[in-house]
């Protein structure tokens, strides 16, 4: 079986040349990309919050790894219920909900990220700046003041946006 990079290359090559993903779902059956999904989530700060059932990141063997993936070769795996909490948003009284996926959970969503975001990246639009890696909100600033830079009052843009609650339930 390949190692991660190469797996990850040759997505990236696909989606490049604009050809579809084949065969993805075996993909995930590699365990590089486990080990390698894994170390993003162990690095987080959140890493030792436990989910709904108690686990946390320092559990992890390569024992466990051989069975989730051997359950998600015969399709056997399931998703456990997310555990929910409420945290404080800052200077408000208000509380935002706040999911808490099992690790294993968090372990399959990072993985299908990482096999999905390479072939993704390379369709983008180059001027897209949301939630992609390597950019963040400062550079579509930046990208803005670039475009404007040098206009006129009559042909300057004008944005306007309110995000205070565009998350909220």
């Amino acid at each position: 079986m390949r190692d991660a990079a190469a797996v990850l290359e040759v997505i990236r090559d696909r989606g490049r040349r604009g050809l579809p993903l084949e065969r993805l779902y075996r993909c995930l059956f590699n365990p590089d990309l486990f080990l390698l999904a894994y170390g993003k989530i162990y690095r987080n700060a959140g890493a030792m919050t436990p989910g709904a059932t108690g686990e946390t990141v320092d559990g992890m063997t390569l024992g466990k790894i051989g069975e989730i993936i051997g359950a998600l070769r015969a399709e056997r795996y399931r998703w456990t219920p997310v555990r929910r909490t409420y945290i404080e948003k800052k200077n408000s009284s208000k509380k935002r909900p706040l999911g808490l996926p099992v690790l294993m959970d968090r372990c399959h969503q990072a993985r299908a990220k990482n096999a999905l975001e390479p072939e993704w990246e390379a369709r983008f639009e180059p001027r897209s700046y949301g939630f992609r890696p390597g950019r963040s909100c400062q550079d579509a600033i930046e990208a803005v003041y670039d475009t404007c830079k040098g206009r006129t009052a009559t042909r300057a843009w004008t944005l306007d946006a309110d995000l205070a609650a565009a998350l909220d339930p």
